[in-house]
């Protein structure tokens, strides 16, 4: 029997945290392998998104295999009833790339922490008043960190997180900018890296991103 995971202690372990790996594959091969090589980088949030082949069956899989060591996600949720479904299969968090109110309602009802994509600032208003509990600007590249900076002004208590081209390089700038985490793809588990079994290389740049992000919140805390 899967156990549900309390909304509040995943919304406080993905902000203690601040990375979410997004695994997003033509084929789900070698998919545990690559979620226990980010657990060893320090990664501790992966989103498996609905593009991924048996994509709910793979979201089952690794809760059952990997248990408390990582956070399961369902990514690119389009409608209420794929939300129900990756929630039953274990998914601990729901990530959309728009704002969908259906999908937000059914996270809300099963008290599931819930992270719609939205780009302007009517859409992040709106899908946070809808109840999202994070909201994912997508793509954050097109905009840059200094937009985040700037919704920040007048939303401070919206909690942001950019995907979309997010990397080591940006990824600092996006934290300094007020990002609660950052969602990243490519960066971290590209297709070649997949492909080849590397690994060592995909632990090594989870760790690599983990660490530019603590210093970057470091950076934050202390102004030096």
């Amino acid at each position: 029997m899967l156990i549900r995971l309390n909304k509040q202690d995943v919304l406080s372990r993905l902000k203690a945290s601040g990375v979410v790996a997004i695994f997003r594959a033509e084929s789900s091969d070698g998919l545990i392998e690559v979620a226990e090589a980010l657990t060893k980088g320090g990664v501790e949030f992966v989103e498996i998104t609905m593009t991924v082949p048996d994509a709910l069956k793979l979201i089952q899989q690794a809760v059952e295999v990997l248990g408390d060591k990582l956070v399961i996600g369902a990514g690119t949720v389009l409608d209420a009833a794929t939300a129900r479904a990756a929630i039953q299969v274990g998914a601990g968090y729901i990530i959309s790339p728009a704002v969908r109110p259906a999908v937000i309602e059914v996270c809300r009802q099963q008290e599931i922490a819930c992270m719609p994509g939205a780009m302007t600032p009517t859409e992040v208003l709106e899908a946070w008043e809808l109840g999202g509990d994070v909201i994912k600007i997508f793509p954050a590249n097109v905009a840059g960190p200094q937009f985040f900076k700037d919704l920040k002004g007048p939303y401070p208590q919206i909690e942001l997180m950019p995907t979309g081209a997010v990397n080591r390089e940006t990824a600092p700038h996006y934290i300094k900018a007020g990002a609660c985490a950052v969602g990243v793809g490519g960066e971290l588990v590209s297709k070649s890296l997949i492909a080849a079994r590397d690994f060592d290389r995909i632990s090594q740049n989870a760790a690599d991103l983990i660490r530019v992000v603590k210093q970057a919140r470091e950076h934050m805390r202390t102004g030096t």
